[in-house]
């Protein structure tokens, strides 16, 4: 009960910072790097450890650079999540752009479905509710629900406020048979690590042995649906566009795992070409099976 209520003094908190303006919060954010990096030096070892070995090629200094640009970015990145509790319609179509989406609504248009991809790169949050502002069809967004109900549900009201659905991970196949007989898109992050238990595949990513999820291969292998990749740019801060490239348009043609090794090449051509807007402060390689 006492966590409970801090968490609600935490949500109502959060609300009041969100009603500020972006450039406002984006100024708290550059304070906030600068305590976070050089006062408290929050998961430095951590992010360094990771850039060091997915980046062998790259001198102490490079990897120094790249490791202070993410930690001004995740500054940033916190508060334009909290900025989009209460972000307008029209603040989001202005800092989020799309190319290629005509692509998924011509298979809209004849009442088919897709699956879309990405990983937790750039402001992924943003881009999703910009993402339901632009598609004809209901998106899907399959993720993993927080362990804190108050937070939990705080994101739910206002993730799913521009006609997005968010599907919990295990809710995955039934959702998709519930939805058949409409056109959709669901739309995977698939570069969670998962549990060591349900590890069922490894390949060779940023230099190490990487366990990855399967979801997004089977459901295409089970529906035949064409996969879309959404590659994710950070043009400015608060602003980013986003190119729709197909990945698999016939997923029952490919090859065993052919699908999930194409996503991780895809991705990391995104983080070779500007490697500090994704989430290395995370333990992507707790263990190797």
């Amino acid at each position: 009960m006492i966590i409970k209520g801090f968490s609600y003094i935490g949500v109502f908190f959060l609300y009041i910072l969100s009603l500020l303006p972006l450039p406002i919060l984006l100024f708290f954010a550059r304070l906030t790097y600068y305590f976070v990096y050089y006062i408290i030096g929050y998961r430095r070892k951590v992010v360094r450890q990771n850039l060091q070995k997915s980046f062998p090629e790259k001198s102490l200094n490079e990897i120094i650079k790249i490791e202070k640009t993410f930690f001004k970015y995740l500054a940033d990145l916190i508060f334009e999540i909290i900025k989009c509790s209460t972000i307008s319609k029209k603040e989001v179509l202005k800092r989020v752009k799309f190319n290629g989406l005509d692509q998924i609504e011509n298979y809209f248009s004849k009442g088919e479905s897709v699956l879309a991809c990405t990983g937790h790169y750039g402001n992924w949050e943003l881009c999703m509710l910009a993402l339901g502002l632009n598609l004809s069809a209901t998106e899907y967004v399959i993720y993993k629900p927080l362990a804190n109900e108050v937070f939990e549900n705080w994101f739910q009201k206002w993730r799913t406020k521009f006609g997005n659905e968010f599907v919990a991970m295990r809710q995955t196949l039934r959702k998709v048979v519930a939805t058949k007989d409409q056109a959709t898109m669901f739309c995977f992050a698939a570069d969670q690590t998962p549990v060591r238990e349900e590890t069922q595949y490894t390949l060779q990513f940023l230099n190490q042995p990487t366990a990855v999820l399967l979801g997004l291969e089977k459901i295409a292998l089970q529906t035949n649906r064409p996969i879309f990749y959404f590659d994710v740019k950070r043009i400015r801060r608060g602003y980013y566009s986003v190119d729709v490239i197909p990945l698999c348009l016939v997923p029952k043609a490919t090859e065993g795992h052919e699908i999930t090794n194409l996503l991780f090449e895809f991705l990391n051509k995104t983080l070779q070409r500007e490697p500090a807007f994704w989430l290395w402060s995370h333990k992507r390689w707790k263990f190797v099976v």
